[in-house]
């Protein structure tokens, strides 16, 4: 059975396109067709079914996809721990995360784990929680980094970084000479916030009930569905906000932007990395990990 058709198979049922699939793995259509009725003959059964524009695995192409998921790893597998053996580590790594650790903290990690290993080829998905859970259940990263402890059996959480949220305003602000905010002070104040749904939100709306505030209370006066939108809001003097300690450090370092204390609360929330319990890692994302959690040992 050849490694190469398996591929192209796998390609095809997971974009559910010989189009797509052709354009994925840098083939002509008709090619990708022949290797799929190549592979079908060699193993004696039909394997996809096209149904107008919609390809479809048979039951027969749910076994083999799964194994040839499994070949197709084993062989990077192999590959990577040849050539890091040789001290030259390469390959593709995919991994995955929420929008604070996917836009804060993983950039940096990848920038530094490239200038030790300049060959490798790393892809960053970034999503909710749930979204980059799911990519690790079905194969397509290899780790995430997530904000919030999700509920899923087949998936192993570890803290390895920190955040803490922190109420920031515009300099020249009537508060920003202020040492301490009082809680009420923010229901007479106006506010921008993340998005219903937001993780973000959802930690500071929590910590604010938990303290005898309630987020009802305060004056929103503007909703944006993104850390950076709020942050650029904020600046432009719309509104304060509280955003991730990760998100404003250079503002705050520039003074661009003016962190206060909230009287009496301190918003802390992890950051967990997310792997699929019984799955080995590749040597290309052990060594990842290996730099990340000296990276996140470092900062405690």
């Amino acid at each position: 059975m050849d490694i190469h058709r398996l591929m192209v198979f796998c390609k095809v049922i997971e974009l559910q396109s010989f189009t797509r699939a052709a354009e994925a793995v840098s083939l002509t259509q008709p090619t990708v067709s022949e290797h799929i009725r190549a592979l079908e003959e060699s193993v004696g059964e039909k394997l996809i079914d096209r149904l107008g524009r919609e390809v479809l695995p048979t039951p027969a192409g749910k076994i083999l996809y799964q194994y040839a998921r499994e070949i197709i790893i084993l062989r990077e597998k192999a590959v990577q721990a040849l050539k890091k053996f040789k001290g030259n580590l390469s390959g593709s790594l995919h991994i995955g995360a929420s929008t604070i650790p996917g836009t804060y903290i993983l950039p940096g990690l990848i920038g530094s784990f490239k200038a030790s290993y300049p060959s490798t080829h790393i892809t960053l998905k970034i999503g909710s929680s749930g979204e980059v859970v799911q990519k690790i259940l079905d194969g397509t990263v290899e780790f995430a980094m997530i904000g919030a402890k999700w509920d899923e059996k087949r998936v192993a959480l570890e803290e390895v970084y920190s955040d803490e949220l922190t109420l920031v305003v515009y300099p020249g602000h009537p508060w920003e000479c202020r040492e301490v905010v009082g809680l009420d002070d923010l229901a007479g104040v106006a506010f921008v916030s993340r998005e219903r749904g937001s993780g973000t939100r959802v930690v500071m709306q929590q910590a604010l009930e938990s303290a005898g505030f309630s987020a009802s209370r305060l004056n929103v006066v503007a909703e944006m569905g993104s850390t950076e939108a709020v942050r650029q809001a904020v600046k432009a003097k719309v509104g304060v906000a509280i955003l991730s300690s990760h998100a404003v450090i250079e503002d705050i370092e520039r003074k661009t932007l003016v962190p206060l204390t909230l009287d009496g609360l301190r918003i802390r929330r992890p950051f967990y990395l997310a792997q699929r319990k019984n799955r080995e890692a590749s040597p290309l994302c052990a060594a990842f990990l290996e730099h990340l959690r000296a990276d996140a040992s470092g900062r405690l």
